[in-house]
């Protein structure tokens, strides 16, 4: 039998080992090392934001954009229905309402067009996920704070600027799923010049020890709300291999999913099959493969299809507006019909830089063998 091909792989780069052994060598294992200033220097340069903090996770970055935005009780925030459960979190745990939004059926992303009807003198903020890399029509979405979450889209463009520097805040997640990696971690893109201090301030557990160690204050203590968001340095250390490798991680992966777009193209025509589409005005970092199927059924039948091949795939996302606590925020069945729709019918491919062709092709004989004669 085949080995299995899993779903995903996190896959070192070459750096690792040595970054995190100076790291431990170091001395200095907690937040904010010399590994963790590397990392903030190279996103800073690499996307041109303002400011980029490494977070403990993509979670935790979310949390403090709604800490930084002074989220409260009675706010309400614009959030996808089709999206990971620390969006809405981030708002909740603020004591704001989220108003799910459906999304469009052609990217799955925040459906712009329905947004005026959902904005209410109590909207503070629109949280946009940039599903599968592929940007939101952000040039609509504009107006109120918006908040970017980017953990699929490291690289990607919208109409030549760089996902994550649109917004006033984006984040970035950098689990082991994702294109870079260091296993748990994420960052906070503050592209807001005035709300960087507070995010220093907030990341540091609400004091303003950023400062103190700028020599801009003689001794640090309590001075906001915040609380413990900083990585170790070790993570950082792992991470900046990563981001150091970031464009031949990007090739690999761009070779993948060129693969899987020119060779599965003439079977989903064949079988009612919808393939990822990238907008004009769109570059995509091929984060996520995926294919729609016609039906729930057919979903279901594919993924056991290819799991006796030896080939792991998986759904994504369920409506969160139908979950025990979107119910508990109005969320009925209908509010949001492409996304209850779609979240039936959608499977992703195994994708990551350490595919080799033999693989690929191998999953391409197992995907245009279904249905089975």
């Amino acid at each position: 039998m085949d080995a299995l091909i899993p779903f995903n792989k996190p896959c070192a780069t070459g750096h690792e080992l040595a970054y995190v052994t100076d790291a431990i060598a170091s001395g200095h294992l907690s937040g904010d090392g010399t590994y963790t200033a590397r990392c903030h220097a190279w996103l800073e340069r690499a996307l041109g934001v303002r400011r980029a903090l490494l977070t403990t996770s993509c979670t935790h970055a979310l949390e403090m954009a709604a800490l930084l935005l002074r989220l409260q009780a009675g706010d309400e925030v614009i959030v996808p229905a089709y999206t990971f459960v620390s969006v809405v979190n981030a708002v909740v745990l603020r004591g704001a309402r989220p108003v799910f939004a459906d999304v469009r059926a052609d990217t799955l992303n925040l459906d712009e067009t329905r947004l005026e009807s959902l904005i209410t003198p109590r909207t503070r903020a629109i949280i946009v996920v940039h599903y599968a890399g592929v940007a939101c029509e952000m040039d609509s979405i504009l107006g109120i704070a918006v908040i970017e979450d980017n953990a699929h889209g490291l690289f990607g463009r919208y109409k030549g600027r760089l996902l994550g520097t649109i917004g006033a805040l984006a984040t970035l997640s950098f689990h082991e799923t994702k294109n870079v990696t260091c296993g748990e971690g994420g960052a906070l893109l503050i592209n807001d010049p005035s709300l960087v201090e507070r995010a220093e301030i907030i990341r540091e557990k609400g004091t303003n020890r950023a400062s103190f160690f700028r020599g801009q204050v003689n001794k640090y203590t309590w001075v906001d709300e915040g609380s413990s968001y900083l990585p170790s340095d070790m993570l950082a250390a792992f991470l900046l291999a990563q981001l150091e490798s970031s464009d031949r991680i990007q090739a690999d992966r761009q070779r993948a999913w060129d693969h899987y777009a020119d060779h599965l193209s003439e079977w989903a025509r064949r079988q009612n099959v919808r393939l990822p589409g990238v907008p004009a005005g769109c570059e995509q970092p091929c984060h996520t493969f995926y294919m729609v199927m016609p039906a729930l059924a057919d979903r279901e039948a594919l993924i056991e299809h290819l799991r006796a091949r030896g080939i792991a795939s998986a759904f994504h996302y369920l409506p969160l507006h139908l979950s025990d606590m979107g119910r508990r925020f109005g969320g009925t069945e209908g509010d949001c019909p492409v996304t209850e729709d779609l979240s039936d019918r959608l499977v992703r491919l195994p994708l990551y830089r350490e595919l080799t062709g033999a693989d690929l092709a191998r999953i391409v004989t197992a995907v245009t063998a279904w249905p089975a004669p």
